[in-house]
């Protein structure tokens, strides 16, 4: 491996405050919110649906802006952050890796992350470069920013449709997290299995790992059934997409995100 590349919401950062906080905004306990996450994980759909239930028809887009309008938008800071993220980033690098952190995210929130001094070459946000995951084109974007070839490229995420599966079929290798609710939902599904070159539950776990396969970058100047996967299609907010429930035990269809 040459470059590792982190996906961000429950990979590197917890979504705990992002729900809560629409739970305040909508008026409802916390709970409510993460309970509705929670199903629309279990079912593979996006867990902003959660939102369209509490709101029927509700613009997540549109109330994202709202929020933000009336002082009540995006909040990230060193709290938000899984306390083995400062830690592997920095060993990762310090055996000569690239480190960049690149997922689907505003680009406020973009301007947060980086604020935060990561130990990491680049910080980049969805929004920022203007696609999102499962696009092919983000993952194209992952690899013109990477440096490396897409065998010596490493993808790490908690989401099997939106950060395993596509990040595999764009040729890149892929380290699948169990954290968070996707992460630790879909983990043992033989899709998921199969599919990652690395299974983990800790980012701390990776150096230990990837020892015996890293690289040297070079000196600055020198030159069961696989799950079917739909056609991705553009999100209103870069969290945690609508979708009908698969049938038990199915992958998740890269119709839905966190």
């Amino acid at each position: 491996m040459e470059t590792i590349v982190f996906d961000i919401g429950e990979t590197l950062v917890r979504d705990d405050r992002h729900w809560a906080s629409w739970a305040d905004w909508l008026g409802v306990p916390p709970h409510t919110v993460s309970a509705l996450v929670g199903a629309a994980v279990a079912q593979g759909r996006d867990g902003t649906d959660a939102l369209r239930i509490l709101r029927p028809g509700m613009d997540v887009a549109e109330a994202y802006h709202a929020r933000a309008a009336a002082g009540r938008g995006e909040h990230l800071d060193e709290t938000d952050l899984y306390p083995d993220v400062r830690p592997a980033l920095a060993e990762l690098r310090a055996l000569g890796l690239r480190v960049v952190v690149a997922g689907d995210r505003t680009a406020r929130a973009g301007e947060l992350l980086r604020a935060l001094d990561l130990p990491a070459d680049l910080v980049v946000t969805s929004e920022e470069w203007g696609v999102t995951k499962p696009d092919r084109e983000f993952f194209a974007r992952v690899l013109e920013v990477s440096g490396a070839s897409p065998e010596a490229t490493l993808y790490v995420g908690d989401h099997p449709a939106d950060d395993l599966f596509p990040a595999k079929s764009s040729g890149l290798r892929a380290a699948h997290i169990r954290r968070g609710p996707y992460g630790h939902w879909w983990a043992d599904h033989p899709d998921v299995m199969e599919t990652a070159d690395w299974h983990i539950s800790a980012l701390t776990e990776l150096p230990g790992l990837l020892g015996g396969t890293t690289r040297r970058r070079p000196a600055p100047g020198r030159t069961e059934e696989p799950a079917p996967r739909e056609e991705p299609t553009s999100r209103e907010e870069p969290a945690p997409r609508e979708d009908s429930a698969p049938p038990e035990g199915s992958a998740p269809s890269e119709h839905v995100r966190a």
